[in-house]
């Protein structure tokens, strides 16, 4: 059991970092916590009970780099947090033997996503990522109407998603504040982790009253996670991570072909 716990706070120092700077960590945790044996209900429960810290560890070092802006996220924190408390209740409303094909279906769907998804331009005009862009900046974006009113939709809907599964909200949310509200990558990036903390917290809330979180795993992955979240934020702060994005891709792969080859054979 030792050395199942050492290698999942590895992994969860791992998860912390990539999740910081791409999203995604959830790719690695959730599966090594299915592969160590824990059923599914409890992974995804556990797989929360550490993630939390990571995304709080991230939020701080963007909020204390001035990349996390008040407005949205008096919105966008607590349309998350709800939207992941109702996604956690499904799940628990769901019968635990469908659980497990659902999540390897679902991590098979998050994994092409982020293998696949729209790669954002950086913008070149070197403008802060919280400040006006310059004329010339690749980046161009039509302002959205009731930029509030898509942020709580946005929120809550990934939270929904994260209350009931998890790997790859951090993604969807970076590709959603881009793609819609028209972020630069590394504001977008920062902005994700007030998102996710909130569903993170409140999915730790309702597992952890349920009784299903396995906390002599989950606080030793924490430790490793609120650190990587802490080294990730700060490495993306300057440069982003295609390479990591792609070391986690065949992770994924890996561990997703392990969890199939399992189901497969009974």
């Amino acid at each position: 059991m030792t050395a199942t716990i050492a290698a999942l706070v590895a992994v969860a120092f791992a998860a912390g970092l990539v999740d910081a700077i791409a999203g995604g960590g959830g790719l690695l945790t959730l599966p090594a916590l299915l592969t160590a044996g824990l059923a599914p209900q409890a992974a995804l429960a556990t797989n929360k009970g550490q993630s939390v810290f990571g995304s709080f560890a991230a939020l701080l070092r963007y909020a204390r780099g001035g990349l996390v802006a008040r407005e949205r996220a008096q919105v966008a924190f607590p349309a998350g947090f709800v939207g992941s408390l109702l996604g956690g209740l499904l799940l628990l409303a769901l019968d635990p033997k469908v659980l497990k094909p659902l999540v390897l279906v679902l991590l098979v769907g998050a994994g092409l996503f982020v293998a696949f998804r729209p790669q954002p331009r950086r913008a070149t005009s070197g403008a802060s990522p919280t400040g006006p862009r310059e004329a010339g900046s690749e980046t161009q974006h039509a302002p959205v109407k009731r930029p509030a009113l898509v942020t709580a939709l946005i929120a809550s809907g990934i939270g929904f998603y994260d209350g009931f599964f998890g790997p790859g909200t951090g993604t969807f949310l970076i590709v959603a504040f881009v793609a819609v509200l028209g972020d630069e990558l590394t504001r977008a990036t920062a902005e994700a982790k007030v998102v996710n903390f909130a569903s993170n917290l409140a999915a730790v809330t309702l597992f952890g009253l349920r009784g299903l979180i396995v906390w002599q795993i989950a606080l030793p992955m924490a430790a490793a996670q609120f650190v990587g979240g802490l080294v990730g934020a700060q490495l993306a702060m300057k440069s982003g991570g295609p390479l990591i994005r792609r070391m986690v891709l065949l992770v994924v792969v890996a561990l997703v072909a392990k969890l199939g080859w399992d189901l497969l054979h009974g």
